[in-house]
């Protein structure tokens, strides 16, 4: 059971107690404001604690922040001393470590400050300066920088991790015509809302599910976006799972300005991928590279730590092999419990002791190949508290990526479950647009959701 007096902070609080595997059975909290002092007293488990931390508060937002911080970090000690338990970010429990580290440096104080108060792990500290530095020349922010996304929500199979509203194309086909009719309405609309465009990225689902003709539908209507505002745009394809890639859709691409794909294995064993419900071998995934080597791609790699029964020795022989590939980015993603996948289903909490290990294992392999760490974001039910982290080639940072997490550019995004940004950077403000997410009712409201779209980049 728990029980605060200020519902601004249940669901933080509540957050650093699902951290730890040991949860406390009781939990009150009360928090008060007094002549600069922040008070906050727990209950946990007839245990009683009380702290008292001062901060300077000029205005509601630095109070709503500190008030935030003090009572996560007082939890999280308490909690920590008595489960015997260290969590690799510490008390922090956002999404965006780095976004974070910019705020603080943009108020002139070094961002290591807060993040060793919140305990945060040395190496994590060394982690989140290393991405800093390789954003670099490519961080920006700037209002009306946008960022283009299409949303092909179609796959040959549903992996037993996901939660993303996709289904078996065999099952879904036959909105396909309807789908690509909305797509090509809403790329025409969106001529009219389009800033200084950064990169442009189709993703999914699996974009390569579609056939060639399909395929080419989505790329024609892309097309006078990137040339009218920016030919030299990034251009990424999620081509995503090799038992579809094709020579055909290959050559497509680079025939339309495609710059970059992403082939996503997640794992090099047989086995895993059998078990996670993938349709292909590894020697399929071997053949995608292979196939796409002579179109000059740069290529994303995504990888899963902890997948069902996996070791450390499979892991590590994952990134080894992603290594091997030449793959230009490499993103170490860790395993997340999410609604509406099969293993979320299947698991209310999900155990796996090697986790922390392979996650330093692949820093150390990646490092020692010459990859840096250029982005990184933090899930809820993500096992062992860990993070996702996108590694790369010197030079070879994907913008799309590095926009969409910091949030720094607006992010047009068209289709089914497609959710829209506006980014305000001089006044701090982030507002989103969400289209419907399933098929039916996103083709049925496309004209309205074209509407509301314009008038929301005006």
């Amino acid at each position: 059971m728990f029980v605060t007096d200020c519902k601004f902070l249940e669901n933080e609080l509540l957050d650093v107690v699902r951290l730890f595997k040991r949860r406390p059975e009781n939990l009150t909290h009360s928090f008060r404001f007094e002549e600069g002092v922040f008070y906050n007293a727990f209950t946990i488990d007839g245990k009683q604690f009380s702290f008292e931390d001062r901060g300077q508060v000029c205005d509601e937002l630095i109070f709503k922040r500190l008030e935030r911080r003090f009572a996560k970090l007082r939890l999280y000690q308490i909690l920590s001393a008595e489960y015997g338990e260290k969590m690799p970010w510490g008390a922090l429990t956002g999404i965006r470590p780095t976004k974070l580290a910019y705020t603080e440096i943009e108020n002139g104080r070094n961002f290591k400050d807060l993040f060793t108060q919140m305990q945060v792990a040395d190496e994590n500290i060394q982690l989140v300066e290393d991405i800093l530095n390789a954003q670099k020349g490519i961080y920006e922010k700037k209002d009306g920088n946008t960022d283009l996304f299409v949303s092909i929500p179609f796959c040959p199979t549903k992996c037993a991790y996901c939660s993303f509203i996709t289904a078996p194309i065999d099952r879904t086909r036959h909105f396909l015509p309807d789908y690509l009719n909305c797509l090509d309405k809403e790329l025409a609309a969106a001529q009219e809302s389009v800033g200084n465009l950064r990169s442009v990225y189709i993703g999914g689902g699996t974009p390569f599910a579609l056939s060639v003709e399909e395929l080419k539908r989505v790329l024609q209507a892309v097309q006078p976006l990137y040339e009218k505002f920016n030919p030299h745009v990034e251009y990424t394809v999620e081509a995503g799972r090799p038992d579809v890639f094709s020579a055909d859709k290959l050559a497509l691409l680079k025939d339309f300005g495609v710059t970059r794909i992403c082939i996503n294995p997640q794992s090099f064993s047989d086995e895993t991928l059998q078990k996670i419900g993938r349709k292909h071998t590894v020697a399929d995934v071997y053949k995608a590279f292979e196939m796409s080597k002579k179109y000059g791609f740069d290529i994303n790699v995504d990888l899963i730590a902890g997948l069902e029964d996996e070791t450390p020795e499979v892991f590590e022989h994952s990134v080894l092999e992603a290594v091997k590939t030449g793959a230009d980015n490499i993103t170490v993603h860790c395993l997340s419990l999410k609604s509406g996948a099969k293993l979320k289903e299947e698991n209310s909490y999900l155990e796996n002791n090697f986790i922390s290990y392979m996650v330093a294992s692949s820093r150390q392999i990646l490092n020692q190949n010459g990859y840096l760490p250029y982005y990184m974001y933090r899930q809820k039910y993500q096992v062992g508290n860990n993070e996702n982290v996108g590694w790369t080639k010197l030079n070879k940072a994907c913008v799309y990526n590095i926009d969409i997490m910091e949030e720094t550019a607006d992010n047009l995004a068209v289709g089914a479950n497609a959710v829209s940004k506006r980014v305000f950077n001089d006044k701090g403000l982030i507002t989103r647009l969400a289209s419907q997410k399933d098929l039916p009712t996103y083709i049925a409201n496309v004209d309205e959701i074209i509407k509301k779209k314009r008038e929301f980049f005006i």
